[in-house]
């Protein structure tokens, strides 16, 4: 048996120990008492490494910290299962130590079946409302690209189209919302709340322009701007998808692909009309 191996594994108990307690009391009601029991499993499951190890080892507050910052700022859902992501090797190396141990393949089905079991069950609202986000993200994404691919090769002016694009996603973002809103207001009997809903799409839709659109203000010419728009659209994808596919254990490759597919085609359609435009009218501002 692998003392080092032990070691990290009893390192990992008591981090999560404190992670899942440092949780329960930023939450509230059923989330509070799902984690801070998740917390006391780790605790038992801790003390039994010590019976191993002969050894008592401190909490890593970085770690510690760095999933409370995550849970903060991306939700219990992302933060939780980005710790699980960790845990891969663990089935093997388990049933090594339950060759001396036997108590360590009971520890390892608790952890693997009632820990996904109470994680799922948590109430997480930045997931709940990840439609909305992707409903306003999506749309700013493939307007915006598409119309600014479209404007930017018929002006030169960069500003114009950074003009054209904040104008287009105050009025687009104000509409989405407006329409999530009454989209959420039919479906009130999936728990959604309308102006919660609507929110997380207007903002979401916002903040999407704000990345499109920069660009354009900071270049002077159009189609510099636009090589920039399009490796912030990319990025922006990329992260979003990235904490769909943890936070839900979705595909991640499909999901972008997806996605890519759609933004992407929707812009090479308005590079040809604007190429078009430019070519045969003369139009260039």
């Amino acid at each position: 048996m692998d003392m080092q191996k032990v070691l990290k594994q009893q390192q990992n108990e008591i981090d999560e120990y404190h992670i899942y307690m440092a949780l329960s009391k930023l939450e509230k009601g059923k989330n509070s008492e799902i984690l801070a029991q998740i917390a006391q499993d780790e605790l038992k499951h801790y003390n039994f490494w010590i019976k191993v190890t002969k050894q008592e080892l401190k909490p890593r507050m970085w770690r510690i910290r760095l999933y409370v910052t995550l849970a903060k700022l991306f939700g219990l859902s992302f933060a939780l299962k980005k710790m699980e992501m960790g845990e891969e090797g663990a089935e093997q190396f388990y049933l090594e130590v339950a060759k001396e141990y036997p108590e360590a393949k009971t520890i390892y089905e608790d952890e693997a079946r009632h820990e996904t079991m109470l994680i799922n069950m948590l109430q997480d609202e930045k997931l709940e409302y990840a439609g909305a986000v992707v409903l306003g993200m999506n749309d700013a994404l493939v307007e915006l690209t598409g119309t600014l691919t479209g404007v930017a090769l018929a002006f030169s002016n960069a500003k114009y189209v950074g003009i054209t694009g904040v104008i287009m996603g105050i009025a687009a973002s104000l509409s989405m919302a407006g329409s999530a809103y009454l989209e959420a207001r039919e479906n009130a009997d999936k728990g959604i709340e309308p102006k919660k809903y609507a929110l997380y799409t207007g903002l979401s839709y916002i903040l999407t322009t704000i990345i499109v659109v920069l660009p354009f203000f900071i270049f002077d010419r159009a189609k510099v701007a636009l090589v920039f728009m399009f490796m912030g659209a990319a990025l922006s994808i990329l992260v979003y998808n990235y904490y769909i596919a943890v936070a839900r254990e979705e595909d991640f490759a499909k999901r972008v692909k997806e996605m890519f597919l759609i933004t992407f085609g929707v812009a090479a359609i308005s590079f040809v009309i604007g190429y078009l435009v430019n070519r045969y009218f003369g139009i260039e501002i």
